[in-house]
């Protein structure tokens, strides 16, 4: 356990890490998706301060619940759920060192995966069909950004 989460346990048990997260999913999308599991207290959306991304999400969010238990239901109900093809990163935001799987074993989509399942193979790997369609995913959305950036030849 870090420092932080020795100083004020309590506090960072109600705290929640979400990685992995699309740049299409704005700060609103991230309240719309964490608020059922209960009163979000705040939520860090970070963005890019510098450099050609400035402005640009980073891929990560905290998210502050009134209560450790309804953290908890946010992290057992989102951790591993497809946002916009990518599965998220839940955990408690000092559990920063944990390996473990992106991927739960149940299958669950948000905006974004069309009928999407993923299996978890006993190793804890995608399943063959899963990391196929995984890469499609991403072929299509840097296919979808080369076709954005490109700029009309004169």
């Amino acid at each position: 356990m870090d420092q932080h989460c020795m100083i004020d346990d309590e506090i960072s048990k109600q705290r929640i890490y979400i990685g992995n997260v699309d740049h299409r999913i704005s700060e609103a999308m991230l309240i719309k998706l964490f608020s059922p599991y209960g009163k979000i207290q705040s939520i860090d959306f970070l963005l890019h301060s510098r450099g050609p991304k400035r402005g640009e999400p980073r891929g990560f969010a905290f998210v502050e619940y009134g209560t450790k238990e309804e953290a908890k239901l946010a992290m057992d109900k989102m951790h591993g759920r497809l946002a916009c093809g990518r599965p998220l990163v839940v955990r408690l935001s000092c559990d920063k060192g944990q390996d473990e799987p992106a991927i739960n074993s149940s299958s669950k989509s948000i905006s974004g995966a069309k009928n999407a399942t993923t299996s978890i193979t006993s190793s804890g790997q995608l399943s063959r069909s899963a990391t196929i369609a995984a890469i499609k995913n991403k072929l299509r959305a840097l296919e979808d950004e080369g076709v954005r950036s490109k700029k009309p030849k004169n």
